[in-house]
């Protein structure tokens, strides 16, 4: 019998450096650096693929989309989350809620947070209600803290669509 409810968490880190676009939640923000990465490197996104993929057991990003090929390289993020909810949908589930937070000592995300629910929300079809996007910073500890990096978090909860 499938589960009527399945819940998955996700993370994601990148590393900041210089000639790269600041890619959040689909979201192209003004910034001196951006993240390190094969395809645009936005770590909220990835983060959110990876909870999706973590409830439905199917692994993470990385077997998917592999940073090996190069149909990934500079792809947004926003693709290759419309290919995971193709997932959740054919395997008859489709998302209750995803809460997530974005850790970054710097820029400021308040002002872009709004765009970056409205981009994930159509992207996987559900109400814009349905997504949460907290950003903090670490107090000037850690990777984060230290501005070498950007991280992100994230839980999604499915359910059965009946």
């Amino acid at each position: 019998m499938r589960q009527t409810y399945r819940i998955g968490s996700g993370y994601d880190v990148h590393k900041l450096v210089e000639n790269r676009d600041l890619i959040l939640g689909g979201v192209k923000i003004p910034h001196k650096f951006g993240l390190l990465g094969h395809s645009d490197s936005d770590v909220l996104v990835h983060a959110i693929m990876d909870a999706i993929l973590g409830a439905l057991a199917l692994g993470d990003i990385g077997q998917h989309f592999p940073d090996t090929d190069d149909k990934y390289k500079g792809i947004s993020s926003l693709k290759l989350l419309h290919y995971v909810n193709d997932k959740i949908i054919s395997l008859g589930y489709k998302i209750n809620n995803i809460d997530s937070t974005v850790v970054a000592q710097e820029p400021k995300l308040k002002p872009y947070i709004q765009d970056m629910r409205v981009n994930i929300s159509k992207t996987l079809g559900i109400d814009i209600d349905c997504i949460s996007i907290k950003a903090t910073t670490e107090e000037g500890l850690g990777f984060t803290g230290n501005k070498e990096g950007i991280a992100a978090q994230a839980v999604c909860l499915l359910k059965l669509d009946s």
